[in-house]
C-alpha cells in the first residue's frame, strides 16, 4: 500500500469519544505528527493503546519546517498520522498547510470523523443552526473585534467562534454594543469535560453572567441576524438629523448603520448624493 495522510479528530475530553478507528491508526501509523507529543502519547495510554510508530511534533512554530520531511515519508510509501491537541486538525488547528501541500503533488489524504467543539456547541446552543458559519478565533483587540462583529450585523446564518477565557466578557460586551443587547446566543465552556457548561440567553444576559469570570475552552455561537438590511437611500433623513444634532457625518453615518445593518460606505455616499442633488 502506498503512503497516505490520515487526519484524525481526537477527544476535545472524554476519552470515551474516540474512535476505534483513531485507536487502530495511534497503533499503526509510521509516523505520528502531533501538536503536542505529551498529550498525544497521554491520550494513547488513556485508551491502552501502543505507538509503534516514530512521534515528531507538528505545532504552529515548527509547521513549516516539517511539512517537507512528512512529504518524504508519505512519497516512500509510510503512513503519517496527523493529530491536535482536541478535535480536528486544520480547523483553528495545525493541519491545512500539511493538506495544500499533498494535494499540491497528488498524494493520498484521508480523514477519521469525529469530536468537534463547533458543531457540538452548535448542537447544544438551542439557537436555529440548520445554516452556520465558523469564523475562528475572534480578533483580539476590541477595535478589529468590534469591526468584525459588525460583519455580523446582518448575517442570516448562526455564527460558531471560539474565544479565550480572559477575553470573554470584553468581546460579549462589544457584542451588545454593535449588535445590540437583544440577540441570542449561546457560551458553551469545557465541552465533553467534567465542567461543561452551556449559557444561554441575550448577548446582555450572557455580557452580565461573564463578569464574573469564565474558564475553560470556550465556544460561542450566535444567533443569526434577523434583520433585513435597509435601502441606504431611505436612511439619509435620520443620518442628517443626527449630524445637525452635532454629530460628524462619518459618526452619525456609522451610528445608523448599526442599528439597520446598512453599510456605513453605501450610506455616507448617499447623504452625499443627496446632499448635491439638493
Amino acid at each position: 500500500m502506498g503512503g497516505r495522510l490520515v487526519l484524525a479528530a481526537t477527544p476535545m475530553g472524554d476519552v470515551g469519544d474516540a474512535s476505534r478507528r483513531l485507536r487502530v491508526a495511534l497503533a499503526t501509523a509510521d509516523v505520528v505528527a502531533a501538536e503536542d507529543t505529551r498529550r498525544t502519547r497521554a491520550l494513547a495510554k488513556a485508551l491502552e493503546v501502543e505507538i509503534t510508530g516514530r512521534v515528531v511534533s507538528f505545532y504552529d512554530h515548527v509547521e513549516n519546517a516539517r511539512i517537507p520531511m512528512l512529504l518524504e515519508e508519505i512519497e516512500s510509501g509510510r503512513t503519517v498520522l496527523l493529530v491536535t491537541d482536541a478535535g480536528m486538525p486544520s480547523v483553528s488547528d495545525p493541519g491545512y498547510r500539511m493538506v495544500a501541500a499533498c494535494v499540491e503533488r497528488d498524494l493520498p489524504i484521508t480523514c477519521l470523523p469525529g469530536p468537534s467543539a463547533v458543531t457540538t456547541a452548535l448542537a447544544l446552543s438551542g439557537l436555529p443552526v440548520e445554516r452556520f458559519c465558523f469564523d475562528g478565533f475572534a480578533p483580539r483587540k476590541s477595535g478589529q473585534r468590534k469591526e468584525w462583529l459588525r460583519t455580523l450585523t446582518t448575517e442570516p446564518r448562526a455564527i460558531a467562534f471560539f474565544e479565550a477565557p480572559h477575553r470573554l466578557a470584553d468581546c460579549l460586551a462589544d457584542a451588545v454594543e454593535v449588535l445590540g443587547p437583544d440577540r441570542r446566543a449561546a457560551v458553551c465552556r469545557e465541552l465533553t469535560k467534567t465542567y461543561e457548561e452551556v449559557v444561554r440567553g441575550t448577548l446582555a444576559e450572557l455580557a452580565a453572567w461573564a463578569i464574573e469570570g469564565a474558564r475553560g475552552e470556550i465556544t460561542v455561537v450566535l444567533e443569526g441576524s434577523q434583520r433585513v438590511t435597509a435601502d441606504p437611500t431611505s436612511l439619509v433623513d435620520r443620518v442628517e438629523a443626527l449630524a445637525a444634532a452635532g454629530l460628524r457625518l462619518k459618526d452619525a453615518c456609522a451610528e445608523v448603520a448599526t442599528s439597520t445593518g446598512a453599510s456605513r460606505k453605501e450610506l455616507y455616499e448617499a447623504v452625499l448624493a443627496a446632499r448635491s442633488a439638493d
